[in-house]
């Protein structure tokens, strides 16, 4: 027993799966020591792909370019310096291990040159963009992407070399380069820079998770369909502009976590790996098992050594190359399993050792993690994984897979089935503070009331689903409206009852901060391909004669209270009071109290639970007028807590309050009585 892993020691349900659970970190063991054999056991060193494959300067400045395909017969490089014609200068060479190599004198290929491999295989030929491009731009007329030659004259250089994110608590601001702006167009990384940043920074939070960097060809696709896993998208500007931003954010205290997408790739074969060299499964299964049945895309096949070493790789060089401070890694619950976790229930913990688990992935991700936090002690991993599977975010010496978080996609769907399918009063404080708190004790979670998930086009947002189309009536400062009322009481609960419920850390989704209006559709035939749903309105919340600010200050508000204690996350949760029919929940966290009064009817006098004795004062009121509110509360008055024989030994007495309906308040022990 005491030489098991700590997995197993932690929880003895999973005594029965011990093997399998063993067998995983086993497998990784093996993995690393076979990868690694002539490496001298550094990982990091393994995974250097992107300075072997690909275009690169030698030491005589001349050019050096590089590509593993050895199902090809052929391979030329072309490109706007060969008129797109295969010319024998730019013919590749093929060596025993299937990887093509030439060598171009210095002066054939400049910045700002564009190109491509011609490729020939047994059966065909076809031009290809290679797999380890780092630029990769579209023709604004033609609409076809070709890598091109990035090497400016003065390169950025970091200002800030060795950043150390202050994430405890991790708050995660979620966002889209391209749609982070108001005009109808796509947005910039220096739009992002310096128009974005300086909101998110003043809104409290402390990291900012980007999606749709690595390069995909349909806008459209949100970034989860890349076809140049090494080229940040050029629809946002350069590379070095990247780095800019990433650089500016460090400055403000951010943190910069990168969705990064290694769960699937594109099936485009002109633009992504596809049949990169003729066959179908260089990188991808082969079969039935090449093609996602939902997602029209190709699943890797983690159990080939090419594939390990060009996704560690592309793990080594965003962290090293661009100073990301870690990922988010997609579509995991995909990953983990052979049928991807579709339909599932995953019901009782023989659902995750059931024989239906990919084992090459897990080994794969298992590694990424190891990788990610030896070349990074300070690293944040996310997994985006939906069925639970135990030790997910564990250590891996602990017996787990090494992500440092998991996302807690369970509370999106139950406040949306809240929302959707209970009456007000059917709201039941018990449901929701179990909900919030079901989790492993032994694994970190990021808690979030929606993400860019329920804001697509075809599903509704937390403020959009309570307001409805009363939100283009009635959001004057000055109107007094009944469903607007409700929303934005509700709305402000729910964000904060998720906050203040965290076992690690929070997640917010571009301008739902605020109550954005409507959805996100981005531009497709469907639409006239138009813009207008692929921005964030900030004029919204900066105008001072409509509502969307009052929810913006009540959302700094709880930010900056979480902020200001150190390990928050990582306080207790006692539960000190929980009565259904009247719809009162309250807990307690460190020195706060918070208090929820689910009730839409009902407000109570001299509402009483017991709380360890003492004085408290309310810093934070959810019906303030500051935030909206009616100001039914004096926020300045202190409460003293009322002995009780029954609980003044243990230290506590009775704290009774004023509680409006639909309301919640936070107060502070600012003294504690002696027992």
């Amino acid at each position: 027993m005491e030489n098991q892993l700590a997995i197993l020691r932690n929880d003895p349900w999973l005594q029965p799966f011990a093997k399998a659970i063993d067998g995983r970190h086993d497998d990784a063991c093996r993995a690393l020591n076979r990868l690694t054999s002539h490496t001298g056991g550094s990982i990091v060193q393994f995974a250097n792909a992107y300075n072997f494959y690909g275009l690169h300067r030698d030491s005589e400045r001349n050019w050096i370019f590089r590509e593993l395909a050895p199902n090809a017969t052929a391979i030329w490089l072309i490109g706007t310096f060969s008129g797109w014609e295969r010319r024998d200068e730019f013919q590749l060479r093929k060596n025993k291990d299937g990887v093509w190599e030439t060598k171009i004198d210095k002066d054939l290929i400049r910045n700002g040159d564009l190109y491509k491999m011609a490729v020939c295989w047994d059966g065909g030929c076809g031009e290809r963009i290679p797999a380890y491009a780092t630029r990769v731009v579209q023709d604004p007329d033609t609409g076809i992407f070709s890598a091109e030659v990035y090497e400016p004259e003065n390169p950025y250089v970091f200002r800030i070399k060795h950043f150390i994110p202050d994430t405890n608590p991790l708050l995660i601001y979620e966002c889209h380069i391209g749609m982070a702006q108001e005009k109808e167009g796509v947005g910039s990384y220096e739009e992002f820079r310096l128009k974005t940043l300086p909101r998110i920074a003043a809104d409290g939070y402390n990291a900012i998770q980007i999606m749709a960097i690595q390069e995909h060809p349909y806008y459209g696709s949100f970034g989860y369909h890349v076809s140049s896993f090494y080229a940040p998208s050029s629809r946002f500007g350069t590379p070095d502009q990247l780095k800019q931003l990433i650089d500016s954010a460090h400055e403000l205290g951010l943190a910069v976590i990168m969705d990064i997408v290694h769960s699937h790739a594109v099936k485009n074969e002109a633009e992504g790996l596809g049949r990169i060299d003729g066959s179908p499964s260089l990188y991808f299964h082969s079969g039935d098992r090449r093609e996602h049945p939902a997602w029209d895309s190709l699943l890797f096949d983690y159990g080939k050594d090419n594939v390990i070493h060009f996704l560690l790789s592309n793990c080594k060089y965003w962290l090293e190359e661009f100073h990301f401070d870690g990922f988010r890694f997609d579509g995991v619950t995909s990953m983990l399993y052979l049928d991807h976790g579709l339909g599932k229930a995953f019901g009782s913990y023989k659902d995750y050792y059931d024989g239906n688990q990919d084992t090459d992935a897990i080994t794969y991700l298992t590694l990424a993690n190891i990788l990610i936090h030896t070349i990074n002690p300070h690293a944040i991993t996310i997994a985006e994984e939906m069925s639970g599977m135990p030790g997910l975010a564990m250590k891996f010496s602990e017996g787990g897979i090494g992500f440092d978080y998991r996302m807690a996609m369970g509370i999106p769907d139950y406040w949306i089935k809240l929302i959707k399918e209970k009456k007000d009063e059917d709201w039941h404080p018990s449901s929701i503070f179990w909900d919030l708190t079901n989790r492993r004790k032994d694994e970190k979670t990021i808690s979030y009331c929606e993400s860019h998930d329920q804001a697509l086009v075809g599903d509704k947002t937390i403020i959009f689903r309570l307001i409805d189309k009363e939100m283009y009536w009635h959001m004057m400062a000055d109107d007094s409206n009944f469903a607007v009322e409700r929303g934005m009481a509700l709305h402000k609960m729910i964000r904060l009852v998720t906050l203040a419920t965290i076992n690690g850390g929070y997640l917010n989704f571009m301008g739902n901060e605020f109550g954005h209006p409507e959805w996100i559709d981005f531009p497709r035939e469907g639409n006239g391909w138009s813009y207008k749903y692929a921005r964030r309105q900030w004029s919204l919340v900066d105008r001072k004669d409509l509502k969307y600010q009052f929810l913006n200050a009540f959302d700094n508000a709880m930010i900056d209270m979480v902020s200001a204690i150190h390990g928050f996350q990582s306080l207790a949760i006692e539960k000190l009071w929980e009565k259904d029919d009247d719809q009162i929940l309250a807990f307690r966290r460190g020195d706060l109290i918070f208090v929820f009064n689910w009730n839409p009817s009902d407000s109570f006098s001299d509402y009483g639970f017991p709380v360890p004795a003492g004085e408290y004062e309310v810093i934070l009121d959810s019906d303030a007028r500051q935030f909206g509110g009616f100001g039914f509360i004096d926020d300045g008055i202190h409460h003293l807590t009322l002995p009780d024989p029954l609980y003044s030994p243990a230290g506590k007495g009775w704290l009774k309050l004023y509680l409006p309906a639909r309301t919640a308040q936070v107060l502070r022990l600012v003294r504690g009585k002696q027992s």
